[in-house]
């Protein structure tokens, strides 16, 4: 294994040293403790990149940076050796090479921590000489990152990571250490980071931040948590495999050729009685829907034909007619074996659930007392506009604030909540770069919720309000065009004149550094465009800075044609396994029943006489008559004064694949309050086979 040596200081260095941050993972809002650390101030975050980097009194994996305080810690632990935890205006940078569990090409850089052989021998400590004397040593090879007894490849050889066994009779062997799915895939790919960008049948991906020549809502900044990187092929909707939008116009979407890995997938710890998240890992034998209906077998095709079978899905347990979540649904669920009920939840208990007390099901009344400690409403977007995080998920954040450590708390679903009396409900985010953040929800005493359309854009023209005698200090969103004379964070510190160094020294954000930032005097200002609103260095030695978020929101502005009168909550989810809309705020939404009333779609109105709905909720019969339109509602009962019921005349289905359809009303729809000065909708195309 010597010839290899020299080859070695070639390639690990410069992965090591290239980029700065290129080979860092970012990870906002979040801090780790360490036995071994160290402080450098008033760097700027490349540098303490750097600082990591060439780091000589421990092996530097990961490093924290305070944008406001401009202090850099570099740590010897990361996310794998030590738990994050919350903490505010932090960033994390952590090196890619140790956070990685499998090994890409011959695993030169892996930096796992596995330590066991193929054979299952325990390896020897790299710096230990018995039972066998090492050629490669923490001292000899200081870029292998040889410690502790964890499996590497110091000598770069091209059958894997190996170490010395602990074994007298065999010096050394081959570590069993999964590949990366970049040349392969497991399960249905929905880890898969490859840079395959052709379809099966050979035609070139579209990138996915483009909308030319296919329109589609998968755009990479919605879903960082997908990794829509270029145009490579990727599954982000749990489809049985990766594929991708194709540049020929004539062709919207297609499968990709991803071949499958040799080895065994990861795997999966089940869970039997009952099960946390959405239950993708539930493993019982549950076979009966919550309306007492026998499950159908995954395996067949009768009487309910369908792709989610053990073939397309084979890492999703659907084994027999038990009922399994395989598509990221918000609970497990099956296919009926009745031919008039195509599929339905299960009867499949909760771990640790007790029934929440929801209150005002995310109304425009949606909004907190206090800190917010016991807020129960449904909102479950971020101030930035990120989905919440189920509570009893450890995807994409690991964290100890569940539902069995606080029980009282009402940590249910992805709801915003204060488990840990913060100033306000926050969650953790699905977005991995950014752990957590404050909801966008407002102080009952502060009246009604803004809209979000009406705020706007910095640098788009919008002027703040002015500030004179009689006129209220107010922001606008995150108040970055705040000019009001707010001197005192919301704990009742005295604000740091933005051009003094004392008793807090800061090089980013002064005068001269921000010119068009408001930054004379020592008023609160949002010069960094934080969501959490205006701030100040304070005057307290103790305190480097603190927000000054109890500045309230200036009147909201006069709709725009084409929304809703109501301020819509954002929703994440798909039809089925949403959230609780606010009464009122999706007008053009239209509730599809039966010619007797039960619903069972939803739909929009496009137009006064043409709603828009999937085709497969037209499956039960093709006559118009069995179907009525209701609008104007917003609960099933549909009691509401506004209610207008239409029936259907024409119905027109999409073509092939499409899960689209046209209904023809037979009769214009009436204008009521609610409804803004145009309420067509403009159809978003996206790609919908997701039907079940």
């Amino acid at each position: 294994m010597l010839a290899y040596t020299g080859l070695l200081f070639l390639i690990l260095p410069c992965f090591v040293r290239s980029g700065r941050l290129d080979d860092y993972v970012k990870t906002e809002g979040a801090w780790i403790y360490s036995a071994h650390e160290s402080t450098y101030p008033t760097v700027s975050v490349e540098e303490c990149a750097e600082k990591c980097n060439v780091e000589t009194q421990f092996l530097c994996r990961a490093f924290l940076f305070t944008q406001k305080n401009q202090e850099c810690i570099t740590t010897a632990d990361n996310s794998h050796t030590q738990l994050m935890v919350r903490r505010q205006n932090v960033v994390f940078y952590e090196k890619q090479a140790f956070l990685l569990g499998c090994k890409l090409g011959n695993g030169a850089n892996y930096r796992g921590t596995a330590t066991k052989t193929v054979s299952g021998r325990s390896c020897q400590r790299w710096a230990s000489n018995i039972p066998h004397i090492p050629n490669y040593t923490p001292e000899n090879s200081p870029h292998a990152d040889l410690e502790e007894n964890y499996c590497r490849n110091p000598d770069n050889d091209t059958t894997g990571p190996w170490c010395y066994t602990v074994d007298v009779n065999l010096r050394w062997e081959y570590c069993q250490i999964q590949n990366c799915e970049e040349e392969c895939m497991f399960c249905s790919g929905e880890n898969y980071r490859g840079k395959i960008s052709q379809t099966e049948d050979g035609v070139t991906c579209q990138h996915w931040d483009s909308q030319i020549p296919h329109l589609h809502g998968y755009n990479p900044s919605v879903f960082p948590d997908k990794y829509l990187e270029e145009n490579y092929c990727r599954n982000p909707d749990w489809e049985p495999r990766p594929w991708c939008f194709t540049t020929d116009s004539n062709k919207r979407w297609s499968f990709c050729s991803i071949p499958r890995c040799a080895e065994l997938p990861p795997a999966v710890e089940g869970e039997t009685e009952c099960y946390t998240g959405k239950g993708q890992v539930y493993r019982g034998v549950v076979s009966t829907t919550i309306s007492g209906r026998t499950c159908q077998r995954w395996d067949v095709q009768d009487p309910h034909t369908h792709s989610r079978t053990p073939g397309n899905y084979p890492c999703k347990g659907l084994e027999g007619n038990y009922c399994r979540n395989p598509d990221n649904e918000k609970e497990p669920w099956c296919y009926t074996t009745d031919r008039d009920t195509r599929w339905e939840y299960c009867q499949v208990p909760k771990c640790g659930l007790v029934a929440p007390v929801l209150t005002n099901e995310g109304g425009p009344t949606d909004c907190f007392n206090g800190n917010g400690y016991n807020y129960r409403g449904t909102t479950s977007v971020t101030r930035s506009g990120k989905r919440c995080q189920e509570w009893d998920s450890m995807t994409p954040h690991k964290h100890l604030k569940t539902s069995s450590n606080f029980p009282d708390a009402g940590l249910v679903g992805n709801y915003c909540r204060n488990p840990d009396q913060d100033s306000v409900p926050w969650c953790y985010t699905t977005d991995p770069s950014v752990r957590w953040e404050y909801c966008r929800i407002s102080k009952c005493n502060t009246g009604r919720p803004q809209s979000p359309a009406a705020i706007p854009v910095p640098g788009e023209g919008d002027e703040a309000p002015q500030v004179s005698d009689g006129q209220p200090d107010c922001q606008i969103g995150s108040g970055v065009t705040y000019r009001g004379t707010r001197t005192t964070t919301s704990s009742g510190r005295t604000c740091q004149k933005w051009s003094a160094m004392t008793p807090h020294s800061h090089r980013n954000f002064t005068p001269e550094t921000n010119p068009n930032a408001g930054l004379e005097g020592n008023h609160c200002r949002n010069p960094d465009a934080d969501f959490n609103g205006p701030w100040c260095y304070t005057t307290d030695p103790q305190k480097s800075f603190e927000y000054c978020d109890d500045i309230p929101k200036c009147e909201q502005q006069p709709n725009e044609c084409g929304r809703s009168t109501v301020e819509p909550k954002k929703c994440f989810g798909r039809i089925v396994g949403g959230c609780v809309s606010k009464p009122y705020s999706w007008p053009w939404q239209i509730s599809l029943r039966t010619s007797f009333g039960a619903h069972f779609c939803g739909g929009t109105l496009i137009d006064t006489k043409w709603v828009l709905t999937a085709k497969h909720c037209l499956e039960r019969s093709s006559n118009p008559s069995a179907y009525k339109v209701y609008l104007g509602i917003y609960r099933d009962s549909a009691l509401e004064p506004s209610r207008q019921i239409i029936n259907v005349d024409k119905i027109v289905l999409g073509p092939n694949r499409n899960d689209i359809a046209l209904l023809r009303l037979k009769r214009q729809t009436a204008r009521n309050n609610f409804k803004s000065q145009s309420q067509k909708v403009k159809y978003e195309r996206q790609r919908i086979d997701k039907s079940k």
